[in-house]
């Protein structure tokens, strides 16, 4: 594969990953305890904001952005808030997965805004879970 191509798959993956994230902070809104409802809301409009450039830059890079599942397996049930909880962290760790693949595949402006996005996630993580990992986006790899 070309630079383009890869850059291009790593940004369609980080956008399938940032769907994924929009639609599960749809499920952690509706069981987190009024304590951390706002913490939720604010991740959830930093995901549909890195969503939609995404979009952007799927098309920039030639491609035609993959769209939204109807909906998405969770990866354990959410009866609660500290369920709720678990899954915000689990959110983040996937989505700043697949944004070190997309710091590892582009250049320049892309691969800054993939860096700064894989921070975020890895800060929103550590504030869900409470403590942090080693190397943030490796996590579900080890």
């Amino acid at each position: 594969m070309t630079e383009r191509e890869d850059a291009l798959a790593a940004a369609q993956a980080a956008l399938a990953a940032e769907h994924a994230a929009v639609y599960g902070y749809g499920v952690v809104g509706g069981r987190i305890g009024a304590g951390r409802r706002a913490d939720a809301t604010t991740a959830h409009d930093a995901h549909r904001a890195r969503r939609d450039a995404l979009r952007r830059t799927v098309r920039d890079l030639g491609g035609e952005p993959v769209a939204a599942a109807a909906g998405y397996a969770l990866p354990f049930p959410v009866p609660d808030a500290a369920a709720a909880v678990r899954l915000a962290a689990a959110l983040e760790d996937g989505v700043a997965g697949v944004y070190s693949d997309l710091v590892r595949a582009s250049t320049g402006p892309l691969r800054r805004d993939a860096a700064a996005a894989l921070r975020d996630a890895a800060v929103r993580a550590v504030r869900w879970r409470g403590s942090d990992v080693t190397f943030p986006g490796l996590a579900e790899r080890v």
